[in-house]
């Protein structure tokens, strides 16, 4: 899976934790209605092929990347990050939550969350394999103010964008500023 660019660009002279009001050239489809936005879940992505688990490993900044790794995309001279796939095995400690979850039969992209995973900002009370794309939310803004106010709204780490033709944008609530996980105060819609 290829590093998901972000709908606004970030503000690389500023804090980079955040992103401007400025649509990224890259995702002018979302802004344009080319896409389905649908929820961006907050745990490990995993694929699935032919049923084996592989889990995502950024070999950030030169770093080794582990045994069985497959580049999805080629280093990032700016960030540094180095997104690909990396097996996940029953033999590793690191690894033992991905086999407490049927696994899933349908080769894809999935989201695997739960109690172990991530602190668990989705708050669930076992281990899931939640498909990438599976929640859409048609209705949702694609505009700056419009997806602040949405965000507001709704108990998610944000959104993803899918084309038809393959391509994804996303903006995440802490892009934003707007706080994540969700404590208090919000019921999801």
């Amino acid at each position: 899976m290829k590093k998901v660019p972000t709908l606004f660009e970030r503000d690389w002279s500023g804090d980079r934790s955040r992103v401007l009001r400025q649509v990224n050239p890259a995702c002018a489809w979302i802004v344009a209605g080319e896409g389905v936005a649908t929820r961006k879940w907050d745990g490990t992505a995993v694929l699935v092929r032919d049923g084996a688990l592989w889990r995502r490993h950024d070999a950030r900044h030169g770093r080794r990347p582990p045994p069985g790794f497959e580049p999805a995309d080629e280093p990032d001279v700016v960030t540094g990050h180095w997104p690909g796939w990396a097996p996940v095995r029953r033999e590793c400690p690191s690894d033992c939550w991905f086999f407490t979850a049927p696994i899933p039969n349908v080769d894809g992209t999935y989201e695997f969350c739960g109690p172990k995973v991530q602190g668990n900002p989705e708050g669930l009370d076992w281990h899931r394999y939640l498909r990438h794309g599976d929640t859409p939310y048609p209705g949702a803004p694609t505009d700056y103010d419009g997806i602040c106010a949405w965000l507001a709204e709704h108990a998610m780490e944000g959104l993803v964008w899918h084309h038809p033709d393959g391509r994804m944008g996303k903006v995440k609530r802490r892009d934003l500023g707007l706080l994540w996980p969700v404590t208090h105060g919000l019921v999801e819609r």
